[in-house]
């Protein structure tokens, strides 16, 4: 369903809750409050009907029928058009997913629509219905609870993240796949990078936000909620940045230790082949003397020598003890 939760609140509390949009429109009008409404993957109809009632702007209204969205903060008159990338870690793939909110924030109504399953907007909702007096401040502390889910969801993604560097670390060094590990390497630093696209245009928005209270008579508690905020979301960039040098550093000692293994193998390989050729070569003498001698030519003086035999032999001897001991000396033995 595309309406997941719609609810006029006056005053912090929730007075009405509307079963459709036409009803939340006719039910705003009657009362001095703001409506909040919440939409999971809204279609052309429905995005309309919303915009016409609000006047959202429709370059902003394109935005949210598409989705794919950068994290941006942008103002159409008194209209707020917020886009965040929520993210999850998964424990079980060691993958991080990312998601995409949108929010229109008016005056006299907050409209979320979400386009993946994360950030979980009815605890943001129960949160603020047990605190009316925070609530009680309109739209602009509920664009401040959900900016803090979503950054307090950005925590286990940072210690998800945390934990596979650790285990890469740990890999580096011991006996693991060269062409498995690069991968994950490889892998875990897209998704860093990714996160950071999703975290750290989020410092320069609040910012943003931030040069707009005077003007906009934003609630000095909201004030101070937001500022909070931004803190968390520099520690966050701020050790995104550090998962990002840490993963260059292993990129560049996993490719050393490589390199160092694969010319460790060459080295051994060689070492081989020096000894096999050793060998060869110390076999070759003797045998090539015995070869001539077994041609049983009848014009081989030596054949019929007292000691042609032994000085065969002896040569025979005496040609693979010198080479070993040449071999031997070179360090090919």
């Amino acid at each position: 369903m595309t309406l997941i939760d719609n609810a006029i609140y006056v005053q912090g509390h929730r007075v009405e809750t509307p079963r459709s949009l036409d009803e939340t429109y006719e039910l705003l009008d009657a009362h001095d409050g703001f409506a909040w409404i919440g939409m999971y993957r809204p279609g052309p109809a429905e995005l309309a009907s919303v915009a016409g009632e609000f006047g959202l702007h429709p370059l902003a209204v394109e935005d949210a029928l598409q989705g794919h969205q950068r994290s941006k903060v942008e103002r159409y008159g008194d209209t707020l058009f917020v886009v965040l990338r929520p993210a999850h870690y998964d424990d079980e793939l060691e993958h991080v997913d990312f998601g995409e909110l949108h929010l229109f924030v008016g005056p006299r109504f907050v409209v979320t629509i979400r386009h993946a399953e994360s950030p979980n907007l009815a605890a943001v909702r129960q949160r603020l219905e047990r605190q009316p007096e925070l609530l009680e401040l309109g739209p602009e502390a509920v664009l401040y609870a959900i900016l803090d889910r979503v950054v307090d969801e950005y925590e286990p993604v940072v210690a998800g993240i945390e934990n596979d560097i650790d285990e890469i670390e740990d890999q580096l060094f011991g006996d693991s796949d060269d062409d498995a590990l690069s991968r994950r390497i490889y892998e875990l630093f897209g998704e860093v990078i990714s996160f950071g696209r999703a975290v750290q245009p989020m410092a320069g928005m609040l910012e943003w936000l931030r040069r707009g209270y005077e003007k906009y008579d934003v609630d000095l508690e909201v004030q101070r909620n937001l500022r909070d905020v931004l803190d968390h979301v520099i520690r966050i960039a701020d050790r995104i940045d550090g998962f990002r040098a840490l993963l260059d550093k292993a990129l560049t000692v996993h490719s050393a230790l490589v390199a160092r293994r694969q010319t460790e193998a060459n080295l051994a390989q060689n070492d081989e082949i020096k000894k096999i050729s050793s060998w060869a070569a110390i076999i070759f003498a003797p045998g090539l003397i015995a070869g001539i001698y077994g041609m049983n030519f009848e014009n081989m003086p030596e054949l019929h020598w007292e000691y042609g035999y032994p000085l065969a032999v002896g040569g025979m001897g005496v040609f693979a003890v010198a080479l070993w001991v040449i071999f031997r000396k070179k360090k090919w033995l």
